[in-house]
């Protein structure tokens, strides 16, 4: 048994590191190519930051850029090649146990033309992730990971992608457990998804005032996100547009907040003064004691 496991996590280590190197000589078609993709949609979001900017005092290599940047390689692939052994391992056990997509599916989509396929698991993984993040918010012990998120001080595109590693650890098997409830769906094209949450997310926390007009009520906008990262929350409140591609489930279940559309407001929460400031510190802040 012990042998099973550590084959399939040596096949998933290498399969990772393997495929993340085809990616970045050109041998996975650019069309669902996440690490170029990742990297044109990040250049054109930051193009866009420096030609309309909202914040127009803010500096094009902001606060923490460089730093932010490396999250977002270290987030979207070393940690994913460091991870996918145990998600292999994971998906053994549960095999094992008789949990599989077919075993708990509640919806068939094979029927389905492409896009209702893909539109449906865009806004099922939206709904999940947005439910997630509430409980990062929440309850103490996982809002210890996501203050490194929300230790960002200027906003910029790259701010997307800065979390704790931890945060990979809480949000896949809910993910998971979203495209199994859809009887293990997802199709060669959702690549689509990924790419359209991607470009969403970036725009969310850059430094351009956008908000869609009446789409605002569906999609999430820099200026709703903004207010996310507020320093001052309202009273009573743990946190507010907790929305990531959809802001939807927000203005469905109350927890939008938007005062104004300034843009200058303070960023963090209370006490950010003792988040290290470099990545290794950051890196294991939360597993520390709480200072008194």
């Amino acid at each position: 048994m012990m042998q099973q496991y550590l084959d399939a996590f040596i096949s998933a280590f290498e399969g990772t590191v393997n495929y993340t190197w085809k990616s970045i000589v050109f041998e996975v078609p650019l069309y669902k190519n996440f690490f170029w993709g990742l990297v044109a949609i990040s250049l054109l979001v930051w193009v866009l930051e420096i030609l309309f900017p909202w914040r127009k005092e803010q500096s094009i290599f902001r606060k923490d850029f460089w730093l932010d940047a490396f999250y977002m390689f270290f987030n979207f692939f070393i940690f994913s090649i460091v991870i996918a052994g145990v998600y292999k391992i994971l998906g053994i056990v549960f095999g094992q146990l008789g949990v599989t997509a077919e075993s708990i599916a509640l919806i068939n989509t094979s029927s389905w033309p492409v896009w209702a396929e893909l539109l449906l698991f865009f806004v099922l993984l939206d709904f999940v992730q947005w439910i997630t993040h509430i409980a990062l918010h929440k309850f103490p012990v996982f809002w210890r990971f996501h203050q490194v998120h929300h230790s960002v001080k200027e906003m910029g595109f790259a701010a997307h992608l800065r979390y704790h590693w931890m945060e990979n650890i809480l949000y896949k098997p809910l993910k998971t457990f979203g495209v199994m409830i859809l009887g293990g769906f997802e199709p060669e094209q959702a690549y689509i998804v990924h790419f359209v949450a991607i470009a969403i997310g970036h725009l969310n926390h850059a430094n351009i005032k956008l908000t869609y007009g009446p789409l605002k009520y569906i999609f999430n906008n820099p200026v709703m996100h903004l207010y996310h990262h507020s320093y001052v929350l309202p009273e009573g409140k743990y946190g507010v547009n907790f929305g990531l591609s959809l802001s939807v489930w927000d203005y469905l279940f109350g927890t939008h907040h938007i005062p104004e559309d300034g843009g200058k407001i303070p960023l963090g929460y209370p006490g950010d003064d003792q988040m290290p400031k470099g990545f290794w510190g950051q890196l294991v802040y939360g597993f520390k004691k709480i200072k008194s």
